[in-house]
């Protein structure tokens, strides 16, 4: 479950997909202000990815990161910033960016499915990750766990971090989070447009911003592959 993580957001979508289409048919929303509720919806994904940001710019090298193929990874126990009011804060980030997405379903049932398989999932890669962390540090680790909540941050017991924040590391590391959200927002205005017939224009506003999120993406992947202008000493 560790290693396929990132697969369940692409399966569910691959669900809302079909969910939407079917609600947009029946005329089953419960928000008639589409571009309304599209910005709501993205106000709820950006404060996953600003939740993320929090963590990745003050996180050192070799931890919090996409580790899939190696497994958990683990150099240094983090246990302040972000990391003193949560346990778990990119998996918070996670759950408000899939959050947004799901939303723009506007079906009800299975924004609640989308909550309670996240939450069953996640919950089971949160134990597994405590269990590898609670063998590699001991002491230091149930210190830190006894008074750090899971998931929902405990903001009375923030401690600022030893290192600086580094936009750097964030346009280093998470562009394709960026670039992804826009590209499933995107997805449903064109499948709603489809549906509807509205004119190929109607997209005109979202294409900009996925086009623009794509550049900005492989402008900061060749960076990161070709340069070392996005490197950071001990990031």
């Amino acid at each position: 479950m560790f290693r396929h993580r990132g697969e369940l957001p692409v399966i569910l979508f691959l669900i809302q997909v079909v969910v939407y289409f079917f609600t947009l048919k029946k005329g089953d929303y419960f928000f008639d202000d589409f571009n309304q509720w599209n910005f709501i919806c993205l106000a709820v994904a950006f404060l996953g990815m600003w939740i993320r940001a929090l963590v990745i710019g003050q996180v050192p090298k070799g931890t919090s990161g996409r580790n899939t193929v190696q497994g958990q990874v683990a150099e240094v126990l983090n246990s302040t910033g972000i990391y003193s009011v949560v346990r778990h804060p990119l998996y918070v980030g996670n759950f408000f960016m899939w959050l947004g997405i799901a939303m723009i379903s506007q079906h009800l049932w299975f924004i609640l499915v989308f909550i309670l398989i996240y939450w069953i999932y996640y919950e089971r890669i949160m134990y597994a990750e405590e269990q590898f962390l609670s063998k590699k540090f001991g002491e230091a680790y149930f210190a830190w766990s006894d008074k750090v909540p899971a998931f929902i941050p405990n903001l009375i017991l923030w401690k600022p971090s030893n290192l600086s924040f580094s936009f750097k590391n964030i346009l280093k590391r998470e562009y394709a989070g960026f670039f992804n959200t826009f590209l499933g927002f995107f997805i449903f205005e064109a499948q709603r447009a489809y549906v509807f017939q509205y004119s190929i224009t109607y997209t005109n506003g979202w294409l900009i911003l996925l086009v623009g999120s794509g550049v900005l993406a492989l402008v900061l992947r060749m960076l990161r592959k070709k340069t070392k202008l996005l490197d950071v000493e001990g990031r």
